[in-house]
């Protein structure tokens, strides 16, 4: 059964008042609807109303905290390459939905190349890392192959997606 590709995400058209709202929540997504519209040169209710559209139209997904991850006593971050020995539609969903549900994995990627997902994972320890993948890949009769890369240090970690206003026609 022939996989269907995912839906591709037509871009939202943004303005510059748009851009500026976008950079502003990213920056700091709980300044006061006050303070939006006093930087961006508006009202209150316009910010609203355009934030509000952002929802609607998926471009602004959640709001969320960063949490420093050395701090919460989860310094290990792993980035795993996995092969899978079997890629169909049903078998790549199913691995998904599987890493969509383990709480380590920080994020997964469907990727090209010589594997087929690329995950981050995030432990507190190198104990419950080899748990994680004992878990996770070991008794997955579907994955082929793992390999484990380990983040000596992290000199950026940004969540900011840099925009532009689209042009005027």
């Amino acid at each position: 059964m022939p996989r269907n590709p995912p839906k591709k995400a037509q871009p939202v058209p943004l303005d510059p008042l748009d851009v500026a709202l976008l950079d502003l929540l990213q920056q700091d997504a709980s300044l006061p609807m006050r303070t939006l519209a006093d930087k961006v040169g508006t009202s209150p209710a316009t910010c609203q109303r355009r934030i509000a559209q952002l929802r609607e139209n998926g471009v602004l997904q959640r709001q969320v905290a960063i949490v420093d991850r050395r701090l919460v006593g989860r310094p290990l971050t792993v980035f795993v390459s996995v092969e899978l020995g079997q890629q169909n539609a049903a078998l790549l969903t199913q691995f998904e939905q599987r890493m969509a549900a383990e709480d380590a994995v920080m994020a997964c990627y469907e990727v090209s190349g010589e594997f087929d997902f690329l995950l981050i994972v995030s432990a507190e320890s190198m104990e419950e890392y080899h748990a994680f993948t004992r878990e996770a890949f070991s008794s997955n009769h579907n994955v082929r192959n793992f390999k484990s890369m380990f983040a000596m240090n992290c000199s950026k970690f940004e969540t900011r997606v840099p925009l532009r206003a689209a042009a005027a026609d």
